[in-house]
């Protein structure tokens, strides 16, 4: 069994900045994918951020230049800048080890 626990949402202004982070516990194998998807109110969920154990990354074409996703051990981070309104949704980590394991979701909302 896996748990993931997601930090790091919030409120936050056009440009601003957020951190999100996820800590991955349990009984583990090896972790071959971690990373983030997201989902806006009457849509589907999509990738955002993603990277591999041997750290290669896969972005979203909306979120390239403006994120960044690492990872240390069990946790993944998605650090975002210039956030936009359109990046407002319920943002999910997401992890691949035996199988996929999904976050229970933090919000992040972009609004002055």
């Amino acid at each position: 069994q896996v748990q993931l626990v997601e930090s790091g949402g919030g409120l936050v202004q056009p440009g601003g900045s957020l951190r999100l982070s996820c800590v991955a516990s349990g009984t583990i194998f090896s972790i071959n994918v971690m990373g983030w998807y997201r989902q806006a109110p009457g849509k589907e969920r999509e990738l955002v951020a993603i990277i591999s154990s041997s750290g290669n990354t896969n972005y979203a074409d909306s979120v390239k230049g403006r994120s960044t996703v690492s990872r240390a051990k069990n946790t993944v981070y998605l650090q975002m800048n210039s956030l936009k309104p359109e990046d407002t949704a319920v943002y999910y980590c997401y992890v691949v080890s035996d199988v996929q394991y999904w976050g229970q979701g933090t919000q992040v909302t972009v609004s002055s």
